[in-house]
């Protein structure tokens, strides 16, 4: 009887521990429905006639959100979450994807990617026969910075390979996603894809997107709060300047010489056709990351506009959108969550950026073709 009353308890015990957990993770800050998008519609069999995917802000609410869902993914590894009580599942699941891969960084075994597909499956539970317009087959979200200590270490040290040098190519998780990337555009078609990233993992898409692009496969892309500060950057500026006032005593020395150093260089630029790879950019300007792109490409000297063997409103542009709010916390202008919130005002354009020109410039400018040795 005694052994009996004890299990009894025992049992009791157990369900108090569970209900206190479920309750504690009903609770926790990054619950879907703690700090998730308020307002989502979800998705069923009218979105057969009238797509939510083709909504720009639907679209970019439910991107953000995959990319939420890395960073949870990472931090569910770390706090030894189970399938039962995991909090990034709840950020896929109502938009009826799936969890296919997980990017695995190699030096300390922490998640910094992850694939995510259409879930026929899920859908057909709705009535959604097929997968509706304008939602991709396949996402590849790259998460940006996580200041824990099992991985900020790894973190911190991309951020200053960026900081360095504006590449990310020397680091394996580039490798890693370009070889991702490459396998869902075979799988699926580079029209049914996109890849995504929020701070340093938007610097990574920016650039696997753009090493892809130079072999000619365009992929939708949107970075969310790009890093755009870089020493590299702030000496190619101040260059910049010093060739401008050179320019400029050039011109006044001699504009015959001017014309003859502009006409005489030597090659001609090779686009790639008419087709051209526009990234979507989401950039507040009270974050001083990625605030920078939000400078326009200033036609600061005619003598050098005339150097450009094409013109720059004609080539190197991005679908930029700028969030402001007057002065807001660095954290809270660098947040993810911001993306899908319902108070979101931002200013939209198809616009060349001075930094973003310069980023893509290589895409449209490629070196002439050799030409073959003519025969004897």
């Amino acid at each position: 009887m005694g052994k009996r009353v004890a299990a009894e308890e025992t049992k009791s015990e157990i369900l108090q521990v569970m209900e206190t957990e479920l309750a504690t993770q009903n609770q926790h800050p990054y619950a879907f429905h703690v700090s998730g998008p308020r307002n989502v519609p979800s998705i069923n069999w009218r979105d057969l006639i009238s797509s939510n995917w083709k909504d720009g802000n639907y679209k970019r609410t439910v991107i953000a959100c995959f990319i939420q869902t890395v960073y949870l993914l990472e931090l569910d590894r770390q706090e030894n979450r189970t399938t039962e009580n995991a909090l990034a599942p709840k950020w896929w699941i109502p938009f009826k994807y799936k969890l296919v891969e997980t990017l695995i960084d190699e030096r300390d075994g922490s998640i910094f990617g992850a694939i995510l597909e259409w879930d026929r499956a899920a859908a057909l539970t709705d009535f959604v026969l097929i997968r509706p317009s304008g939602a991709p087959r396949a996402v590849l979200a790259l998460r940006g910075t996580l200041l824990k200590s099992p991985t900020i270490r790894r973190d911190i040290e991309d951020d200053l390979r960026f900081l360095a040098w504006e590449s990310l190519k020397g680091s394996v998780r580039f490798s890693h996603a370009l070889k991702a990337l490459k396998s869902i555009s075979e799988k699926y078609g580079s029209s049914n894809i996109c890849i995504s990233g929020h701070s340093l993992g938007a610097g990574f898409a920016l650039q696997v997107g753009k090493a892809l692009a130079k072999e000619g496969i365009f992929v939708e892309a949107h970075l969310f709060n790009p890093p755009s500060v870089s020493l590299v950057s702030s000496l190619r500026n101040i260059g910049e300047k010093a060739g401008i006032m050179w320019n400029r005593v050039k011109s006044i020395i001699s504009s015959s010489t001017e014309i003859q150093t502009n006409g005489d260089d030597g090659s001609k630029s090779v686009t790639l056709g008419s087709k051209q790879w526009i990234p979507h950019l989401y950039v507040n300007n009270s974050d001083y990351i990625c605030c920078y792109y939000a400078d326009p490409d200033g036609k600061e000297d005619s003598s050098a506009e005339k150097e450009n063997t094409k013109p720059r409103n004609e080539s190197c542009a991005a679908k930029l959108f700028v969030l402001s709010k007057g002065k807001q916390k660095f954290l809270e202008a660098h947040g993810l969550e911001q993306w899908w919130s319902d108070d979101l005002e931002m200013q939209t354009a198809l616009n060349n950026s001075k930094l973003i020109s310069r980023q893509l410039k290589s895409l449209y400018s490629l070196p002439p073709p050799e030409r073959s040795p003519s025969k004897a």
